[in-house]
């Protein structure tokens, strides 16, 4: 069994915090939640509403994918964090399916958070897994 390796990707959106992009062991990799920060100007401010902020939050975890060598078909389950849950729950899933084929859709779970870092609407993070 091999040890965690630690993933952190120029290409990805700087961290809010300390954490890596990825952690990846026997060939499960949870990817950090990622905030809807534009990965090329980490000062810019935040995507306005939920919908454009959950399209950037789901961008910037393809970017981490992609830089693993995966994509969404490897993704296993999913973690939503919403801070206007009633209000943004409906506009969210309908974002976030698009994602996704109709048949191919992670196991979730979404909860209702009193706050983000940065003033976010939407965090979300994810389990991948490489296949073999």
């Amino acid at each position: 069994m091999a040890g965690p390796v630690f993933h952190f990707f120029d290409r990805a959106a700087v961290p809010v915090a300390p954490f890596s992009h990825a952690v990846e062991c026997d060939g499960w990799v949870q990817l950090t939640g990622q905030m809807p920060t534009d990965p090329d100007d980490d000062t810019a401010p935040l995507p306005d509403g939920i919908e454009a902020q959950t399209r950037r939050v789901m961008d910037n975890l393809i970017i981490v994918l992609d830089e693993l060598g995966l994509d969404l078909s490897h993704v296993l389950s999913c973690r939503i964090y919403l801070t206007r849950f009633e209000q943004d729950y409906e506009l969210m899933n309908a974002t976030y399916k698009s994602y996704f084929p109709a048949d191919r859709l992670p196991a979730r779970t979404t909860v209702g958070v009193t706050g983000l870092a940065r003033g976010a609407l939407v965090e979300i993070d994810m389990v991948a897994k490489r296949p073999g």
